[in-house]
């Protein structure tokens, strides 16, 4: 019989179980599944935020947002568009109940426990799938799953000394490869959006001054043409700050550094057709925007979960 035996919420950081459901099976394979619990729980961070384990005559299923995984223990022959459409029951009802500072703060295992009493009635529901009132979303939810697979972890990988299988290459089903390129970086703030700004401004006075100087070059021999490549270099190192800014790339902040010399070095060259205030202007915000790349970090999980 198809069934689901149990649920758990757990904090995503340091595996912290929040709530979870009382009825666990007392069967040998079950308990066995409840060992799988706590080592899925302590490799949360470095797992993708939809995975299953498949052990045995049992699945293991969960999804992680906000710093919170929605865990649960199914048979082998449940279908997986009902076990994740109940995870995805359970979160959205645990995002609606707590707040992020609640579950951020807790410190006793289980503080949460009366949340047990909604992850029993949905499971009743679940577990009856005719009195199921939720038909009319399993459609979005067997797209989404069609199209972005849960990750399938392996034994080894669960096993593993050190919990580091390589979280950031593993593959998905037909969803391609983790890798650095891919990660997110924090929400930006208001003070980073003012800096790509500034750096926009910036990138586009050097424009404009380039053309500027190529067409008194044209007119007259007196340009030096090095100061239009120095205006175009600088306009390359605002963009590529905006850039990094942005987007998260490998050793961004050395990057950042290195472009920020770049501005630097430009706007020395520059000092001549420069007075002094431009050329504070520049390397201030150079400066500034560089600070901002180095405060905005990646994430080490997608920020949310919307299935």
């Amino acid at each position: 019989m198809s069934m689901i035996l149990s649920a758990s919420v757990i904090r995503v950081r340091d595996g912290l179980p929040l709530s979870a459901s009382t009825d666990y099976e007392q069967g040998t394979g079950v308990q066995e599944c409840r060992k799988y619990f706590k080592m899925l729980s302590k490799k949360l961070a470095q797992l993708p935020d939809r995975c299953t384990l498949k052990t045995g005559h049992y699945n293991i299923n969960f999804i992680s947002s906000l710093g919170v995984s929605y865990m649960m223990l199914c048979t082998e022959n449940y279908p997986n568009v009902l076990a994740f459409s109940f995870l995805d029951e359970l979160q959205k009802e645990f995002i609606t109940t707590y707040n992020m500072m609640k579950t951020n703060t807790a410190v006793r295992p289980y503080c949460f426990i009366e949340f047990d009493n909604f992850i029993q009635r949905t499971k009743q529901r679940y577990n009856n799938p005719r009195s199921l009132s939720t038909k009319i979303n399993l459609s979005d939810m067997q797209m989404e799953i069609k199209l972005r697979p849960p990750y399938q972890i392996s034994m080894c990988e669960l096993g593993s000394a050190n919990g580091v299988t390589s979280a950031f290459a593993i593959d998905y089903k037909g969803a391609g490869k983790i890798s650095s390129a891919h990660q997110r970086l924090e929400p930006a703030t208001l003070s980073g959006i003012v800096a790509f700004i500034l750096s926009l401004l910036c990138g586009a006075l050097n424009l404009i001054r380039g053309f500027h100087a190529i067409e008194s070059l044209l007119q007259s021999d007196g340009e030096d043409f090095n100061y239009i490549v120095a205006f175009f270099l600088g306009t390359a190192a605002c963009l590529y700050q905006c850039y990094l800014l942005v987007y998260y790339t490998g050793w961004r902040n050395v990057k950042s550094f290195l472009t920020f010399g770049l501005i630097c070095l430009c706007n020395m060259y520059l000092y001549e057709l420069r007075n002094l205030w431009q050329l504070f202007f520049h390397v201030t915000v150079g400066a500034f925007v560089t600070l901002q790349i180095w405060l905005r970090q990646a994430q080490s999980k997608a920020p949310d979960y919307d299935v």
